[in-house]
């Protein structure tokens, strides 16, 4: 029941964690063993967080079982293209320390405001996935911060289909476009900032239905966006939070609740727009 099923039948955990901005070192070490121990089974890193070895290390020090853990990594925007994303996944491979990675996500789409080739870019990087994919030394492989159009052009010339496309997604802003998009062709959401920035957690309405369910802010954001049928990646590392934010499953948000929270205008978030990045 705490897992999804992906397009290829390989099944990930619900709730995921995540690890942008866990520094190198102690903090990301202690904050991923510490919440291995909690009972997270799925962690979120990437070659651009520069955490990707301490990570590895908090895996290890956990003393759960390889098998049990889903771990994603992601390709970074400066190795686009088939051999150079082939050569920055033995990178992460090697900075995780591990035989395998669960799933390998390209980090941002090339975008046309800054390539006039970007779908060619796009699709050799996918392509490099592929090969990791059928070649078996990743599960699963996805996208991030894509949208419809990079989803689009991505699909003209797949063989696979991206099996998750991981988007800013929280109270105030819920992307239904490229959600629609997700769903009709069972790519799985996944929602970096699930606790949005600035005044989500401040916002009245979440505050009252937070009360009235009788838990905190985060955690019915938590909530509502797994009962949207998507998978937050909740970061902290401060183990009470930690513990907090997979602590969702003993209440379930009404309809109409769900409906009020959807309805929420923007309220904060990152002011990340993939066509209009410059990185």
């Amino acid at each position: 029941m705490n897992t999804y099923k992906l397009g290829n039948g390989v099944l990930i955990p619900k709730v995921g964690f995540g690890t942008w901005q866990a520094a190198e070192g102690e903090e990301a070490v202690n904050s991923v063993k510490t919440a291995l121990e909690l009972g997270y089974r799925h962690i979120d890193t990437a070659f651009f967080y520069k955490n990707e070895v301490s990570v590895g290390k908090g895996i290890k020090a956990s003393g759960v079982d390889r098998k049990e853990i889903f771990v994603t990594t992601k390709v970074w925007n400066s190795e686009r293209g088939f051999e150079k994303a082939l050569e920055a996944f033995d990178v992460s491979l090697k900075n995780l320390g591990l035989d395998y990675i669960d799933m390998f996500l390209i980090h941002w789409p090339a975008s046309e405001n800054q390539f006039g080739n970007w779908k060619e870019l796009n699709a050799e990087t996918w392509r490099a996935l592929e090969k990791l994919y059928a070649d078996g030394k990743v599960r699963a492989i996805g996208v991030s911060n894509f949208y419809v159009s990079h989803l689009s052009a991505l699909l003209e010339t797949a063989k696979v289909k991206p099996m998750v496309n991981q988007i800013e997604f929280h109270p105030g802003m819920t992307q239904n476009e490229v959600v629609d998009f997700c769903v009709k062709n069972d790519i799985l959401i996944e929602a970096w900032s699930p606790l949005g920035r600035g005044n989500v957690l401040d916002n009245e309405v979440l505050v009252a239905l937070a009360a009235k369910y009788k838990v905190s802010v985060p955690q019915l954001c938590i909530r509502w966006i797994v009962q949207k049928g998507h998978l937050p990646l909740p970061k902290s590392v401060t183990p009470e939070r930690i513990k907090a934010n997979l602590n969702i499953y003993d209440f379930e948000i009404s309809q109409e609740d769900i409906a009020a929270i959807d309805n929420l205008p923007y309220i904060g978030g990152s002011g990340l727009h993939p066509d209009k990045v410059d990185f």
